[in-house]
């Protein structure tokens, strides 16, 4: 259905509100966009439609690894090309994930195309997210990584089994509407934001990361943090979180794409970045498996722990969060073990996240004010950061319209 059917038809029922209004909910988001050039009633409609589209959506993709194409554009960036044209939601948060390998592959074939036709005139990682921002919204939030595996939920619904590409040939854009009474607020801090050893408060609190009673969720993504001199930093800057009820997980990546890593000097830079979620309608809780969670069985009664926290799962996703050293060798050569607990236990909840240098998070619930367990503040963090292990999530981001 496209604006020209809508304007072949009746213009008694095309100029009443309800009609047009009912009609234009069938449109992805971009015609939409283009259906409220027609008039000031088409317009108003297609506003209040696109107000109501408050349901997270994605993308996903399994990827080849070692193919150079033509165009030069990545298989998850390809995809989002295409696909963004039939998104049902405006998105106001992007967070995207890829397999390491895939653009390291590709770079190397670009780079011997490169010294074939001449030198390269933009950073590839750069280049990347440029064209990943150019197809969003010019306000959008974006945040962009790699790592070593990619943790994903095909497109469809999410009632498809999620997957565990360990290879990293995979990739995702995870996509989040402007929600009522949900604010979520990029951040990224860096050494270079230490003054005489203290976080700058204006920062923090831009960020919504401190004085802010309505913190539920913090989404932590560390680069460079195997530095010797980041072990500190790590401790400023988590330690906050061990004695508040907020739910942090992540972990330690790759490569980052968005923010532009053209703003990293990766040389003498080490930080995190990520997002901060608040608002009341928000709930959310985790779980760590530890290195003894090792069999089936035993993840899966993680899974329950999980499930115990009765987070409502409408409009809700979750987030898998791994070490390299865990999945199918981990599970004597079973594969998807940890994913598919989750499906067991969450069968309508996409799942999405990465295998990754080291996991940050712990058991935790946030729903209203009630918190299952406080981690224990301690010298070394030890409670939030971890190796070996796999950290799961659940965020409910309110009712869903």
């Amino acid at each position: 259905m496209d604006i020209a059917h809508l304007r072949s038809g009746s213009s008694v029922l095309s100029n009443v509100a309800e009609v047009v209004e009912r009609i234009l909910t069938f449109l992805p988001t971009k015609s939409l966009h283009r259906s409220a050039r027609v008039c000031r009633l088409w317009r108003d409609c297609a506003r209040r439609v696109i107000r109501m589209h408050q349901r997270l959506s994605w993308i996903s993709t399994k990827g080849q690894s070692y193919i150079d194409d033509d165009d030069g554009y990545h298989f998850l960036v390809k995809k989002m090309i295409v696909d963004l044209e039939e998104v049902y939601v405006l998105p106001d948060t992007v967070l995207y994930m890829a397999g390491t390998d895939t653009f390291s592959a590709q770079s190397s074939n670009r780079r011997k195309k490169e010294r074939r036709d001449g030198p390269s005139k933009k950073n590839k990682d750069a280049e990347v997210a440029a064209t990943v921002e150019n197809l969003l919204p010019a306000e959008c939030k974006i945040v962009g990584v790699s790592c070593p595996g990619i943790v994903y939920t095909p497109m469809g619904c999410g009632t498809q089994r999620p997957l565990e590409a360990e290879d990293g040939i995979a990739g995702f854009a995870l996509l989040l509407p402007k929600i009522d009474g949900v604010t979520v607020k990029f951040f990224h801090l860096s050494n270079k934001d230490l003054i005489k050893n203290a976080f700058d408060h204006e920062k923090l609190q831009e960020a919504g990361l401190q004085d802010n009673p309505d913190l539920r969720v913090v989404l932590l993504f560390g680069y460079n943090t195997f530095k010797p001199a980041a072990a500190d930093f790590i401790q400023r800057l988590t330690r906050p979180f061990n004695v508040r009820n907020t739910v942090v997980i992540g972990g330690h990546i790759d490569r980052v794409f968005s923010p532009s890593s053209e703003s990293i000097d990766v040389q003498h830079m080490y930080g995190f970045f990520g997002l901060s979620l608040s608002g009341r309608p928000i709930q959310a809780a985790s779980v760590l498996l530890d290195e003894e969670v090792e069999t089936p069985k035993s993840a899966e009664a993680a899974m329950q722990r999980l499930k115990a926290a009765n987070i409502p799962e409408g409009n809700t996703v979750g987030f898998m969060f791994a070490c390299i050293g865990r999945g199918q060798n981990y599970y004597a050569n079973r594969g998807n073990v940890e994913a598919d607990a989750f499906r067991k236990q969450f069968p309508a909840v996409p799942l999405f996240g990465f295998f990754g240098n080291g996991e940050i998070g712990c058991d935790r619930i946030v729903a209203e004010s009630f918190s299952l367990r406080e981690c224990g503040v301690s010298s070394d963090c030890a409670e939030l950061l971890h190796g070996y292990t796999t950290v799961m999530a659940l965020i409910h981001l309110g009712p869903a319209k």
